[in-house]
């Protein structure tokens, strides 16, 4: 059998090394963070788009994904409009210096993943690793919804005792 805690280990080493990497080099070509380039690229692919969008396609809370577009607005590089759909939540629309830096980033960030992860991969296992992946972060989000309709366990099995000193 796989060893699973070796395969989540290596998998979350690698999505730190390539955050990382991707995040400092459009920071010093650009003054970019990654935090502020993913949601730019979710604006920029979607026709419509809301803070809800975001916040699903990234996988991250509404809460901090609409501090994250006050940001992103503050900074000239998108602005809300009104809903005409419905008035609780904004569209959010990239300006003409959100699409440029989006332009100049995104050919930043292919620059680097092809260094990091392209020099590697061929394209036929690059395609099995996306599908391999794809398939992985189904299955978690079906166990993740079969795990919010279970009650919470009242404590850990065979986890120490408070004040035990183990």
């Amino acid at each position: 059998m796989t060893d699973l805690l070796t395969v989540f280990g290596d998998l979350v080493r690698l999505e730190i090394d390539l955050w990382n990497a991707v995040d400092t080099r459009l920071r010093h070509d650009h003054g970019l963070p990654l935090s502020r380039f993913e949601p730019l690229q979710v604006i920029g692919r979607r026709r419509t788009c809301r803070v809800q969008d975001i916040a699903d396609d990234l996988v991250i809370s509404v809460g901090g994904t609409s501090k994250l577009v006050d940001r992103i607005e503050t900074a000239g590089l998108c602005h809300r409009l009104a809903n005409p759909d419905d008035g609780r939540s904004s569209l959010i629309e990239l300006t003409r210096a959100g699409r440029e830096l989006l332009a100049v980033a995104s050919r930043t960030a292919e620059d680097e993943l092809q260094v990091r992860i392209g020099a590697t991969l061929t394209v036929p296992a690059a395609r099995n690793l996306i599908a391999t992946l794809k398939a992985l972060r189904e299955a978690n989000r079906a166990a993740l919804t079969d795990a919010t309709a279970m009650p919470a366990p009242t404590s850990y099995p065979n986890a120490p005792a408070r004040g035990s000193g183990r």
